[in-house]
């Protein structure tokens, strides 16, 4: 399958080697990568059955040059797409053929640790893990923990709305996220949020988070970190049904609790992250929940024997409870672990993300089972189950003819089921490429529409990050004299790119 893409602009790329020298004056030294072989690894993020050579590539290492970047490319009509670690799963960071790729990886330094607001102030390369381990020999911890955090940084944690096995509790990257700043196409530098949870006027900071490197690039980052609780245990529960865990999992929410963590595997999913981490799952189940339960410890033990009671009269048929650190912690790393694991039993796989009402998770299961059969693809589930976040795992071989396409077919199926059920197309892996022309499935054209106004507030010429998230990408100008009725695009055959 093929994904349409804004036409390389021609007098763009005529001029690439006089934008090359102009931006070496910008960002000297090694800061400029324009050959061929060395851009190779930018090509793609981690959705990588789709690449595409940058133009160049620019690494900056401050603010200014960020600044200086922005404003040279918008006062000559070029493209950029911005970048962090590339571990996007949606295609957020794809390179244009006559675009800038500017990459933050740089930007690594925490700027400020300040334990009496209980906020750190870091540059948006610095890794999601690294924030922690910044603040943890103090007793904080920063909350959201993508399965990538080792890898994935805090600015494209905000592009993405990232979350994490802890998010449920604790909120997504949007919930943790308090200011930041960040360089406008013009080249202006501008500051949202600071220190404090709540500000006044428009909540721009919502705004920002989420929205793909569409409206800016981040150069500061303000999180909040939390005291680590007293005490965190965790229970693996195993069911002779996975329609048994899913209402297990509602079951649990009905009932008040709010665990600090809920996931829930399959039995391939299962078995692969088994065989991966050896935590000591269950290997005889077709469904496994990982329930981890936090606060004060008699808090927690009374918590721990309220859930063992719903598990069983919902049938689970296992049941183990951490008794020390070293343990929960296994019990977690074969839940982080599943897709590389997965990648040990399938040459290839596609990791999809939708979120579904949590009532509604035994239907959602079925009809992906049926969609399996319907594709003749297998599929691993791995879910964020306390907040309906599904991340199924379509098992295919890019080498056989045709499979790529129907896995593609399969997810796309997958995220039309989710919003049939009353979800939504994406929980924390974002729009990209990869979702962009499912967004009619979700959102009307007046929807859509303003959406783009709203980015064309920000980037007025459409050179930030363009061809992702909006399934046509319209000018502002013509947005500006645009006359839908009823819900009819004029010309809708028309590309828009």
């Amino acid at each position: 399958m093929t994904i349409q893409m804004p036409e390389p602009d021609a007098s763009v790329l005529a001029r690439r080697d006089e934008i090359i020298a102009a931006l070496r004056e910008i960002v000297p030294g090694e800061g400029v990568i324009s050959s061929a072989a060395e851009m190779v690894p930018y090509e793609s993020d981690g959705l990588m059955a789709y690449r595409q050579p940058p133009m160049v590539v620019v690494l900056p290492s401050t603010t200014k040059q960020v600044s200086q970047v922005l404003k040279y490319c918008h006062d000559n009509g070029i493209r950029v797409v911005p970048r962090g670690a590339g571990t996007s799963l949606s295609g957020g960071a794809l390179p244009l053929a006559d675009g800038v790729l500017l990459g933050l990886g740089k930007f690594k330094r925490i700027r400020e640790i300040d334990f009496d607001n209980r906020a750190v102030v870091v540059e948006p390369g610095v890794t999601n893990l690294a924030i922690t381990q910044a603040v943890e020999h103090a007793g904080f911890y920063y909350a959201p923990d993508p399965s990538s955090q080792i890898a994935c940084t805090i600015g494209g944690n905000i592009a993405e709305n990232s979350g994490g096995v802890h998010c449920l509790k604790y909120g997504m990257t949007t919930n943790n996220v308090l200011g930041c700043e960040i360089v406008l196409i013009t080249g202006e530098i501008i500051k949202i949020g600071g220190k404090c949870t709540e500000n006044a006027g428009y909540d721009l900071m919502g705004v920002i988070t989420g929205s793909e490197g569409l409206l800016g690039v981040i150069t500061e980052v303000t999180v909040r970190i939390l005291r680590k609780p007293e005490t965190a245990r965790a229970l693996m529960v195993g069911f002779a049904e996975i329609e048994a865990a899913g209402r297990c999992v509602a079951e649990i929410i009905g009932a008040g609790i709010i665990p600090g963590g809920m996931e829930m595997m399959d039995k391939p999913a299962i078995h692969a992250a088994e065989a991966f981490v050896h935590a000591g799952y269950p290997l005889d189940v077709e469904a496994l929940l990982i329930i981890e339960l936090d606060g004060p410890g008699v808090e927690v033990d009374e918590l721990i024997a309220r859930v063992e009671t719903i598990a069983q009269s919902c049938g689970s048929t296992t049941c183990q409870v951490s008794t020390s650190e070293q343990q929960r912690l296994l019990f977690w790393a074969g839940r982080k672990a599943a897709f590389p694991a997965v990648g040990r039993i399938s040459p290839d796989y596609l990791c999809m993300d939708g979120t579904i009402p949590r009532g509604k998770l035994p239907e959602a299961l079925a009809r992906i089972r049926q969609l399996s059969e319907k594709y003749q693809l297998g599929v691993a589930n791995v879910f964020h189950a306390g907040d309906g976040n599904l991340h199924p795992l379509i098992l295919y071989d890019a080498n056989k003819p045709g499979e790529t396409d129907r896995a593609e077919a399969f997810g796309a199926d997958i995220l039309r089921v989710c919003v049939e059920l009353g979800g939504v197309l994406t929980g924390e892996h974002g729009v990209g490429i990869e979702k962009r022309d499912l967004m009619p499935e979700m959102f009307s054209q007046i929807d859509l529409v303003q959406q783009q106004r709203l980015k064309c507030a920000f980037d007025a010429d459409g050179l930030l990050n363009p061809g992702k998230v909006f399934p046509t990408l319209h000018r502002c100008a013509e947005l500006g004299r645009l006359h839908v009725r009823g819900g009819k695009l004029p010309f809708a055959d028309l590309p828009r790119f």
